[in-house]
């Protein structure tokens, strides 16, 4: 049976960071604060030129070395944001012509904060049925440029990124399960209520809006059914997972998480801190920073999971 199996990995982040304490000058905040209720210290902000294929691209070069292998050796490209270079074509369209490559099927996955799982989660269906060999799945971000930085509610938490892995058909399990939902019925909750097909003019509605206390319960009970769905399907004990790699939204939903699983904080990978919320970019890049850092070696078992706009939720049970 053909199974999907990570080659590699790679991430990046843009070079400029926003603290907390610049942003202390910008909305009525403090470090403290922030600090107390996301865990978040800084997060990366693009540079004006800064594309969000432009960040896919370094991400993915990085994934395609670790692999390696080349971008000519690709035969799909899946591309999750939430924050795409133009309408049309497709991200992973542009991210490709950049990769100097043509021909393999190239497309976008929206579906925020679980993005990455659900791009996962497609291209390991793709390699299941003996199709593609190796398939780069990327998730990247620029949401500074949806951001109302005079809300202070959640201009605090978001971040710009990419990360990337490189999925090899392999015959040894590397993608165990998936699993996905979503559920419309709370789109107000959290939402960028602007739109292309909607009527009007407001410039207002191009940003972020959240409701952050009702989004914090229905995440960490989504996130606790996922779990226990994720662990009842493949027959395992949560004593049995070596890495919680989750999104990194928030500590708090994060540390509720590992609480539900009996885990150490040592045995979760956490970049909330220095990354913020970067949607569709947090998994890969937290699981890039752990490989890199070598705290994920071959044969470890990975639980993560997202939950984003939408609602979205998802999770993934991964054999490194």
């Amino acid at each position: 049976m053909n199974h999907a199996r990570i080659a590699g990995t790679g991430s990046y982040l843009p070079e400029r960071i926003l603290t907390n304490e610049e942003l202390e000058s910008m909305v009525e905040t403090s470090d403290a604060w922030i600090r107390e209720r996301t865990g978040i210290r800084e997060r990366h902000i693009a540079a004006e030129e800064e594309l969000t294929s432009d960040l896919a691209l370094q991400a993915s070069q990085r994934a395609l070395d670790a692999a390696g292998l080349k971008a000519s050796d690709l035969d799909l490209i899946l591309v999750a944001t939430t924050t795409p270079d133009q309408i049309f074509p497709s991200t992973a369209c542009i991210l490709q012509a950049k990769l100097g490559i043509g021909g393999c099927p190239a497309f976008d996955i929206q579906a925020v904060c679980s993005g990455f799982v659900y791009a996962l989660a497609t291209a390991d269906r793709f390699m299941r049925n003996g199709g593609p060999r190796h398939v780069l799945v990327v998730g990247a971000e620029t949401l500074s440029r949806i951001t109302d930085y005079t809300d202070r509610s959640n201009c605090i938490l978001w971040g710009d990124g990419a990360g990337a892995v490189v999925l090899s058909r392999s015959t040894d399990p590397g993608i165990i399960s998936t699993h996905l939902h979503a559920d419309g019925q709370h789109r107000s909750l959290l939402e960028v209520p602007g739109g292309i097909s909607q009527p009007g003019d407001n410039p207002d509605l191009d940003f972020i809006r959240m409701e952050g206390r009702a989004v914090f319960r229905v995440a960490v009970n989504t996130l606790d059914q996922i779990v226990d769905e994720t662990l009842e399907h493949n027959g395992i004990d949560k004593s049995e997972l070596d890495w919680l790699v989750p999104h990194q939204a928030n500590i708090r939903i994060i540390q509720a998480t590992a609480k539900k699983l009996n885990m150490s904080m040592d045995d979760v990978v956490v970049t909330v801190d220095r990354h913020g919320n970067t949607s569709a970019a947090s998994v890969p890049l937290a699981l890039d920073t752990a490989v890199r850092d070598g705290r994920i070696k071959r044969g470890d078992l990975i639980l993560t999971e997202a939950f984003g706009g939408g609602f979205t939720w998802g999770s993934a049970l991964i054999r490194m």
